[in-house]
């Protein structure tokens, strides 16, 4: 008798054996583990396929031993962005009808699509919190760097990460501000005013503490080149852990092609 092999039987018998720590793996490997889980998930159709993909990502973060509250809190954050589409898809996507609402039919082609949207949105957006969503900025550059990723790609990553939370403190401190003057925002040509303001001085104050930073960074022998502080290396778990995750994407591509062939 032949054995099928699927996600689940991988995720939990071999997952569980590297160790709870998904953070200790190479950042290039998980980065690149996460793009090829992305475009597995995402060139999938077959909706047994999909659920497997989300139970695996699921999975991974139950021997992670990242805190499953907070990480699931985040996707559901991005789910509220979607929800919006998905509940609207069956209603404009011609099919076969389930119900009329307001003279509006759903059809289950639509439903069914939704569904799918709503699986691979999940799976993939839970693999990359799990595996990329816990790196420190400085160690996503360097990572992204060691992957031959263009330089200045990297700088705008790791300059945006690192200082749109500055930004948006700068915002709350204008907007309060504004708030001790009197201001309240309504519909009417002062408010429109204000706010524009408001935006062309969020302008004026990034490009000054831009031009702030450059002079301190070039102080301090900034010359456009990424310095690596540490010298990643693969060791044997991270390599058990890139076999077996590509086991699991296998198994999601071959249970694709069976029951698209069915």
């Amino acid at each position: 008798m032949t054995h099928v092999l699927t996600p689940d039987h991988v995720t939990n018998h071999g997952l569980s054996a590297l160790g709870p720590k998904v953070t200790s793996l190479d950042p290039r490997l998980r980065i690149v583990l996460t793009a090829l889980f992305a475009i597995v998930t995402v060139a999938l159709s077959h909706l047994g396929a999909l659920t497997l993909a989300l139970l695996l990502s699921m999975t991974l973060l139950t021997v992670s031993g990242l805190p499953a509250r907070k990480t699931l809190k985040r996707m559901a954050m991005m789910d509220s962005f979607i929800i919006f589409m998905l509940v609207l898809l069956p209603f404009t996507m011609p099919g076969t009808p389930i119900f009329t609402l307001w003279g509006v039919e759903a059809s289950w082609e639509g439903l069914w699509r939704a569904v799918e949207i709503g699986l691979t949105a999940n799976a993939v957006i839970l693999m990359v919190l799990t595996l990329t969503g816990t790196m420190e900025p400085v160690t996503l550059g360097h990572a992204l760097h060691a992957l031959k990723t263009p330089e200045r790609l990297v700088h705008l990553i790791m300059f945006t990460i690192r200082y749109i939370d500055v930004l948006r403190e700068e915002y709350m401190r204008l907007r309060t501000s504004m708030k001790l003057r009197g201001f309240r925002p309504g519909t009417n040509w002062h408010t429109y005013r204000s706010f524009g303001y408001l935006v062309g001085m969020m302008l004026v104050r990034a490009m000054e503490r831009s031009e702030r930073i450059l002079a301190a960074m070039k102080c301090r022998g900034f010359s456009g080149r990424i310095i690596l502080l540490e010298e990643f290396r693969l060791r044997r778990s991270d390599i058990s852990f890139a076999v077996l995750f590509a086991l699991a994407l296998v198994a999601l591509v071959l249970i694709e092609v069976t029951h698209g062939a069915a």
